[in-house]
């Protein structure tokens, strides 16, 4: 993400402009960063876990979002774009922008975020009171990273990788094989 460090806007004017914008931008405390784009692994894990999530929960009052919905953290002033998001309060269908009530937050790891995903991203998305899940899934190898809320409010780790042959997603009641998610990622090309 590049920042442009000489110009502050409100969340208002941030939402005006990323309307209007043909690239997407996060936003954090005033300053616009720009996103990169992303590799052909990183789309296709993106996308099957989408498909995957968008049969699970039709007619749940669930919704499942990719790549383009904005998650709002209120509370530190902040928008991010997850690759998929989850969110089952029927509250969120009151703002198309962004939502601000997710159940599920899923990250799929490149060379250029990882560090941020596993760090500030992370810590940031732990104040959203209804987030049961985040989840972090790598390009270069089958893994899969689940951290879980404990109802303490600490957060668990569970990985998955090919040993396990399946991954679970606790807060939406979901499992899949590790063979569906990465299915057509060439991780000789990645």
């Amino acid at each position: 993400m590049v920042a442009n460090p000489e110009i502050s806007v409100t969340p208002e004017e941030y939402l005006q402009m990323e309307e209007q914008s043909d690239i997407k931008h996060e936003y954090i405390d005033g300053y616009i960063y720009a996103m990169a784009g992303a590799l052909d692994s990183h789309v296709t894990i993106a996308g099957n876990l989408f498909a995957l999530l968008r049969n699970h929960v039709r007619g749940t009052g669930c919704r499942v979002y990719i790549a383009d919905m904005k998650a709002r953290i209120e509370s530190l002033n902040r928008f991010y774009y997850p690759d998929v998001m989850v969110t089952c309060d029927q509250t969120d269908q009151e703002t198309p922008a962004y939502k601000r009530f997710s159940t599920l937050i899923v990250e799929v790891l490149s060379d250029s975020t990882e560090a941020f995903d596993r760090g500030d991203k992370f810590a940031d998305y732990q104040l959203l009171e209804t987030l049961e899940e985040y989840v972090l899934i790598n390009t270069k190898r089958q893994r899969v990273e689940c951290f879980r809320r404990h109802h303490q409010g600490l957060w668990v780790l569970q990985s998955y990788t090919t040993e396990q042959k399946s991954f679970r997603l606790n807060s939406i009641n979901f499992e899949a094989t590790m063979a569906e998610l990465y299915e057509d990622v060439d991780f000789e090309r990645c």
